[in-house]
């Protein structure tokens, strides 16, 4: 568990049109990158149905009145394929997804796919995951939608048992497999790292207990910070595990000028808050400049100030 909050920020790998060319992700990771930044995550879709007025429902997985950024033939690219390629032009940012739906992938061929992306980053990898809210992703890949609960916490547990025994066994009611050999394992001990994404309720309390090192706050309880935080907390202990290694990553709210810009200082006025009530990982949108060397700056005086803010040096 970091000894002071971080700060991470999200890269946008979808587009609502093609563009034409992706240099520009490859661009602002070297700035985050260089600027100190501690962790860039992107986010995940797979395919898209047409009923895109799901993600605004709450009981599906989604955000009440939240909109998807693109419609059906918006381009997002994979997750981990983009990681992949950051891995190899960064040299210190930890690389996550916030998150992957990672039941929609084979859980031994994910994990592989995990542990050498690992590997090849020297141990700079999370996992963040969630069960998503798409009925047509699930259906396209051919599974049940409303078992998709149940399908994330089959595909964690198995890839934990990889990346953890030289020689694997596991069973449930979905897999069987004994003496199976996976390698190489990944570079962090005890396996990648993996974020729950959900709103407190008894299935996500569980699987951050399970499976979790850290939790993103989604729905309500990303508005709730404080107080969700201590519903976590005592809900993990209630399950018999010490919630204190729990990472946590809260939004940090953003405050823009007159200009429709975000003001800065105004803006990470809300690290302290955030910071007190728990939040280890404060996660930023900024208005970053398109031009690279104007990116470096700006972003290297915002890592400056959020390290003064935080007593980091």
């Amino acid at each position: 568990m970091p000894t002071s909050p971080q700060l991470s920020m999200a890269l946008l790998t979808f587009s609502a049109e093609d563009q034409g060319s992706w240099k520009h992700i490859l661009d602002r990771a070297k700035a985050l990158d260089t600027a100190g930044v501690d962790r860039l995550v992107v986010s995940d879709h797979v395919v898209y149905g047409e009923n895109l007025e799901a993600y605004g429902r709450p009981e599906l997985g989604g955000a009440a009145g939240g909109k998807q950024p693109t419609g059906p033939d918006g381009l997002w690219l994979e997750p981990l394929t983009v990681l992949s390629v950051l891995a190899g032009i960064t040299t210190q940012i930890r690389l996550g997804t916030n998150i992957v739906i990672a039941a929609l992938r084979r859980p031994v061929v994910l994990s592989k796919t995990l542990s050498t992306l690992d590997v090849m980053s020297d141990g700079r990898v999370d996992l963040g995951v969630g069960v998503g809210w798409q009925r047509e992703e699930y259906e396209a890949a051919g599974l049940e939608f409303e078992g998709r609960g149940r399908l994330l916490d089959h595909t964690l547990a198995v890839m934990q048992t990889l990346w953890r025994e030289q020689r694997a066994s596991f069973k449930d009611d979905l897999l069987s497999f004994d003496a199976i050999h996976q390698m190489p394992k990944p570079r962090q001990a005890g396996g990648v790292p993996i974020w729950v994404s959900g709103t407190i309720n008894p299935r996500v309390i569980k699987r951050i207990a399970r499976f979790g090192s850290g939790w993103i706050l989604w729905g309500p309880s990303a508005k709730e910070v404080a107080a969700a935080i201590v519903q976590m907390r005592e809900g993990v202990a209630a399950t018999g595990r010490d919630p204190s290694d729990i990472q946590i990553v809260g939004n940090l709210p953003s405050v823009r000028d007159d200009g429709g810009k975000v003001d800065i200082d105004r803006t990470l006025a809300g690290v302290p808050a955030l910071v007190d009530a728990g939040v280890t990982d404060v996660r930023a949108g900024l208005s970053v400049p398109d031009d690279a060397n104007a990116a470096q700056d700006y972003l290297s005086d915002v890592v400056q100030k959020f390290r003064a803010i935080v007593g980091r040096k």
